[in-house]
């Protein structure tokens, strides 16, 4: 196997395959090698309609063979190490691979073990995630009978940072169709302080939340979880003043055990785990303070070597960590690699920071959250076409894109270096 290639990238995700693709359609005789050790691929975006029992898993999964681009190299490896000066990495088989231009797509890892107890909670089957495994999810929002249903969400960026308040919202339309409100609390505990970053989707979501008597507690980052007594501890990270409030009708049956740690018995606890870049990108040198990789934040070339690109989730760029994301950055980093390569400026800074979030909020409902680096609402003109006027609200039209469009544009458009 050569062990030098033009475009070296690593990650065989969205993002890498996606680069790819589109670099190829642009230029068929460039030599471009793809590191990824998984021989699966998966349609993340839809877990959440796996996690409450509306889709099929099967479905999400696809081999990396098939989507790999017939004009690029596949490299199935782990790589280990950048060694940015000499312009190669190493791999864990493959030995030392040299490249001209290297992009880094690793995407994120789950941190099983940031938070006490997550781990056992989740191999004891106490405690699910859609980031782990969606159909136990599922599994267990059926056998739930009521009391206390807790959703949560770490302290650490995380992949689709409104997946977590999607899984709440779907859990709670399931459990009113069930009969199961009068006998549920569902609680969204988040360590942020508002519901979501943009205002007209949060003034939306804020409805939906009274909708459905949702207990939203703002500034709770959950520390610890109980497995054996089924208790989750959070701590409190407001500046200033304590805002954690008990009321005196208590039926979560809360407690404050001092030093700010909240205590709150659970029935069905879910949660996104705590996420961090893969292990030998964090420890490399291409990282900024906080382990992400330190790219331009608009034109997603790293802020050191001229020579690497980094997009996707393992970018430290301040947005959303989601495939729309994705989708507009590899139109800027295609045209910039294509510029390097011809020794010219990568100057092409359109990437303005938009993502989208598809939030689910019922069965048949959805919100489309699209927005830029300055939390600005930003949707597509084309939702018109669709006759979706005010995306912000939930409408029905919205969930057929997510469930049946999305997919659908994902696996024979967007992986296949074409523009949607």
């Amino acid at each position: 196997m050569a062990s030098h290639h033009t475009v070296l990238i690593i990650g065989g995700g969205t993002a890498g395959i996606m680069t790819a693709a589109q670099l190829l359609k642009k230029d068929s005789s460039l030599d471009i090698a793809i590191i990824e050790p998984s021989d699966k691929h998966y349609y993340q975006p839809a877990f959440t309609l796996v996690g409450a029992g509306t889709y099929d898993f099967e479905k999400t999964i696809r081999f990396t063979k098939d989507l790999i681009p017939k004009k690029a190299t596949w490299i199935q490896d782990f790589a280990t190490e950048f060694n940015p000066e000499s312009k190669t990495v190493s791999t864990k088989e493959n030995g030392t691979i040299s490249y001209d231009i290297l992009v880094v797509a690793t995407g994120l890892v789950n941190d099983l073990d940031g938070i006490e107890g997550l781990r056992e909670g989740l191999e004891k089957g106490v405690v699910c995630s859609n980031y782990v495994d969606s159909r136990k999810t599922w599994e267990l929002l059926k056998a739930f009978k009521g009391g206390n249903a807790v959703f949560t969400q770490p302290t650490t960026p995380i992949k689709c940072g409104g997946a977590p308040q999607k899984a709440a919202y779907m859990a709670a339309d399931y459990f009113r169709k069930k009969g199961l409100s009068d006998k549920t609390n569902i609680v969204f505990a988040t360590p942020g302080s508002v519901i979501f970053g943009v205002k007209i989707i949060a003034d939306a979501l804020m409805q939906v939340i009274g909708n459905y008597n949702i207990h939203l507690k703002t500034f709770y980052a959950p520390i610890k979880i109980d497995v054996a007594n089924k208790v989750v501890y959070f701590k409190e990270v407001s500046a200033g003043e304590n805002k954690c409030v008990v009321n005196e009708n208590n039926i979560l049956k809360e407690k404050h055990t001092g030093n700010e740690i909240m205590e709150i018995p659970f029935d069905f606890l879910h949660l996104a785990p705590p996420q961090s870049p893969p292990k030998f990108v964090k420890e490399s040198v291409l990282v900024n303070d906080a382990g992400w990789l330190d790219v331009d934040l608009n034109s997603l070339q790293h802020k050191k070597y001229a020579t690497i690109f980094g997009l996707g989730d393992v970018a430290g760029l301040p947005t959303a960590k989601t495939g729309a994301a994705v989708r507009k950055q590899v139109p800027v980093v295609v045209d910039n690699i294509l510029k390097v390569l011809k020794n010219k400026t990568a100057d092409n800074k359109d990437y303005l920071g938009y993502s989208s979030c598809p939030l689910v909020v019922g069965y048949g409902k959805m919100i489309l959250a699209e927005f830029n680096y300055k939390s600005e609402f930003t949707p597509d003109p084309k939702l018109k076409q669709m006759l979706v006027f005010s995306s912000n609200k939930p409408h029905w039209r919205l969930w057929m894109l997510k469930k049946y469009m999305l997919p659908y544009l994902y696996w024979n458009k967007m992986m296949k270096g074409e523009n949607v």
